[in-house]
């Protein structure tokens, strides 16, 4: 129950933040924006109280870990598979452009129509 209402209360923090933003549209951009950061910062270190807020933060913590396992690719491989994709792709334009030729002259002769 109480995470709940820590919850509802985290919502309505971000809720009210968020009308207060553009009713005090006289103000600087900056106040506003600041504002509504420091509000949205206590929303969630309210959120993170409950359960459910653990689980997302625990969440977080290990994708964060499984990205540093990536094995992201060099500079060269992003250049040749770049290059690659970009010949199978003028391939695959030019084998289309011959397919529409042929189909469009068989339908001309066909139908008889046409110059």
């Amino acid at each position: 129950m109480a995470d709940t209402v820590k919850l509802m209360t985290s919502l309505a923090l971000l809720a009210v933040a968020m009308v207060a933003f553009y009713y005090f549209a006289q103000y600087s951009m900056f106040m506003r924006v600041a504002a509504l950061l420091l509000v949205a910062g206590g929303a969630l270190a309210l959120a993170s109280q409950t359960a459910k807020g653990r689980a997302v933060w625990g969440f977080v913590g290990d994708s964060r870990t499984e990205v540093r396992k990536v094995v992201w690719p060099t500079r060269q491989e992003t250049v040749q598979t770049t290059m690659i994709v970009m010949v199978m792709v003028m391939v695959a334009g030019i084998f289309l452009w011959l397919l529409d030729m042929v189909l469009a002259a068989g339908v001309k002769w066909l139908t008889g129509q046409g110059g």
